[in-house]
């Protein structure tokens, strides 16, 4: 069942031509003259109920433009667009009872409460009952570690306690679907695997719908089964994460440790990128010859003691298609 329906939508934005000067000054007053931006160009896409959803792209994209349409916070110029069997937009009241967002910049709690008031708060706003206000609360407190700030006001947090904070508000009330912005940005590692984990968990254990926007590209590649690559307003791909990669991924690599160090260890189809006595690693092409029949050309050769195969990294491939445009 499809969550989130959108067909040919598109957003356009008149940006007026400034003139300069005195007389460009006259000029504005009496010639509005302007171009029309399309930060939206006609995309169309289905999101099931239950994906976890990567939307990437580079600034100026569209990514955001997309989001704040499919929130509510914009009307398309044209294309249709239906969230929960609801238009964002005309049944806003109604609409926001059912999704949660968090995005990494801004944050939703009263900035001078103590976090536990604002969550307090949401309670009455969202008119969730308190049985389950309680369940969830003590069940975010829990897997997000919030005990030790409840009571801090948010604008004394650390950016990493505010996201967790902004977290447990976003998905208080139980939502369907989970619009996520950046939500590891400026965090360290360790705070960004365990927002990660987070995600997961109400994705896997609650089904809750989740489209996550980032730059950060391992977020995607650790979240994320599916993509869609919006770039200059068109959208470019929307498939499985692995088909990406299979599609316009460079060269693989083959790390190997033999048993013995062997001067010149050759195989037709790979070269050699690397040597440290007995371990090599091997560069080579999919559409040239697998992993398999690799690993058995070496293993005719050579005694092998251990091997892995690396795929190459998600922002190589993406950088390639914006780049390259190789999805055109």
């Amino acid at each position: 069942m499809a969550i989130i329906s959108v067909q040919n939508l598109s957003k356009h934005f008149k940006v007026f031509k400034h003139h300069r000067g005195t007389l460009g000054a006259v000029r504005n007053l009496f010639s509005r003259q302007h171009t029309i931006v399309r930060a939206v160009d006609e995309i169309s896409f289905n999101i099931q109920a239950g994906e976890l959803v990567g939307y990437i792209g580079p600034n100026g994209a569209g990514k955001s433009t997309t989001i704040k349409m499919l929130t509510g916070l914009l009307v398309p110029t044209s294309g249709e667009l239906l969230v929960n069997n609801l238009v964002p937009w005309k049944e806003r009241q109604k609409y926001v009872s059912r999704v949660g967002a968090v995005f990494g910049q801004r944050t939703t709690l009263w900035w001078d409460l103590p976090v536990i008031e604002s969550l307090s708060l949401l309670q009455y706003i969202y008119k969730i009952p308190a049985d389950r206000f309680t369940a969830n609360l003590k069940e975010f407190r829990d897997t997000l570690e919030l005990d030790p700030f409840l009571d801090t006001p948010v604008r004394a947090l650390s950016l990493g306690q505010r996201m967790r904070a902004d977290l447990c508000a976003a998905l208080l009330h139980d939502p369907d679907l989970l619009f996520l912005d950046e939500p590891t940005i400026g965090l360290d590692v360790v705070a960004k695997e365990r927002i990660r984990q987070f995600i997961q968990k109400i994705n896997r254990q609650r089904g809750t719908t989740v489209i996550l926007t980032t730059h950060d590209l391992s977020d995607v590649e650790k979240l994320c089964q599916r993509v869609l690559i919006i770039d200059h307003g068109k959208l470019l791909f929307d498939g499985a994460l692995n088909s990406l990669k299979e599609r316009f991924s460079s060269k693989r690599e083959l790390l190997v440790e033999f048993a013995e160090v062997y001067d010149e260890p050759i195989i037709d189809s790979a070269e050699i990128s690397h040597v440290d006595g007995s371990r090599v690693s091997y560069l080579f092409s999919r559409d040239d010859i697998s992993a398999s029949e690799l690993i058995g050309q070496l293993s005719a050769k050579y005694r092998i003691r251990d091997l892995e195969v690396r795929e190459p990294e998600i922002e190589e491939t993406i950088r390639r298609i914006y780049e390259e445009r190789l999805l055109e």
